[in-house]
């Protein structure tokens, strides 16, 4: 047992976290999403909703500040077909995670689906959830951790 990690945290996926460097992206997915057929690193959460899956990863994943100075965001939503600007309430909800959890500057952006699947063949890993919910992906590219512990900014 550990202090002050949250339970959804897998070992699996801790190691993941753990090994991935600056710039890598993970790819939080739905239950729809094609995860098997997108990448060979696929770390499963069932019976866990993208809420909680992203208030878990976020409390130990610092965000990529240098996106943000190239004009672009660490934190992606999958785009609703045809209606880019529409905010699911899974996407509502994983606003609110980003803010709450890794502070109230950070915005997500997004990507579309086509442009989303391009993506996740290149990510790190794939972590999915059993959140049924369409179009309830997204992209959190990893960030540094300066010497004091704090994330670069």
């Amino acid at each position: 047992m550990l202090i002050n990690i949250n339970p959804v945290l897998s070992p699996e996926l801790l190691f993941h976290l753990r090994s991935m460097g600056h710039g890598e992206k993970l790819i939080l997915a739905d239950a729809n999403f094609p995860a098997n057929t997108s990448n060979d690193k696929v770390i499963r959460l069932d019976g866990v909703g993208i809420k909680e899956a992203a208030s878990a990863i976020l409390s130990v994943f610092p965000l990529d500040s240098f996106i943000v100075t190239q004009g672009g965001s660490p934190a992606l939503r999958m785009e609703v077909d045809d209606k880019p600007d529409e905010l699911t309430e899974t996407h509502k909800e994983f606003i609110d995670v980003v803010k709450n959890v890794s502070g109230i500057n950070w915005k997500v952006g997004s990507i579309s689906r086509q442009n989303f699947y391009e993506e996740a063949k290149k990510a790190y890993c794939i972590v999915t959830t059993t959140d049924a919910r369409p179009f309830g992906c997204f992209i959190l590219t990893k960030g540094v951790i300066l010497p004091d512990g704090k994330v670069w900014s």
